[in-house]
């Protein structure tokens, strides 16, 4: 074997060790798997419903409608959103989809941006009325993605200071954070929450084929979360729908990859039935990856990925809403 070619068999080697143990599902009588959100003890289904897409301007209220109680119905019941969605109209569409009993099929997470007391109970007040429920099932700190983000969020008069207040006054059942920028971020917010005597319930990161081969959070971060039972959501398996332009993999298989990590759920957008079938269908046919599937899904985009060339909320501010918007922070 030529040297180059031995170099990247270990590379992919490697790699294919950060992932090859995924969480096996129970399967739910619906077909959609739910797994274990780490300590919450919840369950949840192994596809989640992202939010930012049922607010975007070529869907209709009444198509956003739908998509969430068709999502619902057949078995998904993790819901996504974020305070600063679509400027709220994610969160009103899914706080209308979400009567008529719909609400108790829901385990509904949403997400804000403060960081100050004020600024937290704000937003967290906003999107419980857009989302017509007196409770959420899980709050997360939105967009972690600079490096003293940490510090604000347990400073007193800092984000924990109110959400904790707000678990206790029955307005969230778990706590959580979000952030897509960098895996050291990620391990600097858990090891301050170590400072602090605090475990989250739930971390939230991109976790995608293209994570496997750049800064990789599924490498760095997930094992670390997962040694302390939190729950991990992925988010972005395809980046919207970046990962195609490689032209190396499918959306399926960027949907499998995903599944195959030790995520208990994989958020996805759905601005259509179709991708929304796609999605439920990719949940209900999963079944973890062999060990030479998944070595050639890395070794196929091994070459397009090690530079964040496809993940551009990695490496540009594209993608930070409070880079833009800075007093959503308080």
């Amino acid at each position: 074997m030529k040297r180059r070619d031995f170099l990247r068999s270990a590379a992919v080697a490697a790699l294919a060790s950060t992932v090859k143990q995924p969480v096996h599902a129970a399967p739910a009588s619906d077909g959609i798997p739910r797994r274990t959100l780490g300590r919450t003890g919840e369950k949840t289904s192994l596809v989640g419903l992202g939010g930012y897409h049922i607010g975007v301007a070529s869907l209709s209220d009444e198509e956003a409608s739908r998509i969430v109680r068709m999502a619902l119905d057949s078995g998904v019941n993790f819901l996504d959103n974020c305070w600063d969605y679509n400027g709220g109209l994610s969160e009103v569409r899914m706080g209308k989809a979400l009567r008529d009993g719909y609400r108790q099929k829901a385990f509904l997470m949403t997400k804000i941006d403060g960081r100050t007391v004020a600024s937290a109970r704000q937003q967290l007040e906003q999107s419980l009325s857009r989302l017509q429920t007196d409770h959420l099932d899980l709050i997360q700190i939105h967009e972690v993605i600079r490096m003293n983000d940490p510090e604000r969020v347990f400073a007193p008069g800092g984000t924990l200071e109110y959400l904790e207040q707000a678990r206790k006054e029955g307005k969230v059942r778990f706590i959580g954070f979000t952030g897509h920028k960098s895996p050291e971020i990620h391990l600097h917010m858990i090891e301050v929450a170590r400072q602090h005597n605090y475990t989250f319930d739930t971390v939230q990161m991109p976790l995608n084929i293209m994570d496997a081969h750049f800064d990789s959070f599924a490498g760095k971060v997930v094992p670390v979360a997962s040694k302390l039972n939190m729950g991990i959501l992925g988010m972005k398996p395809i980046a919207n729908g970046m990962i195609l332009g490689s032209n190396t993999v499918t959306a399926v298989e960027c949907l499998q990859y995903a599944m195959n990590l030790p995520t208990t759920t994989v958020i996805t957008g759905c601005d259509s039935m179709k991708i929304l079938q796609q999605a439920m269908d990719t949940a209900r046919n999963f079944r973890p990856l062999s060990s030479e599937a998944l070595a050639g899904l890395l070794s196929r985009t091994q070459g397009v990925g090690g530079a964040g060339k496809f993940e551009a909320y990695k490496t540009s501010h594209m993608f930070d809403g409070t880079y833009q918007n800075p007093q959503w922070l308080g």
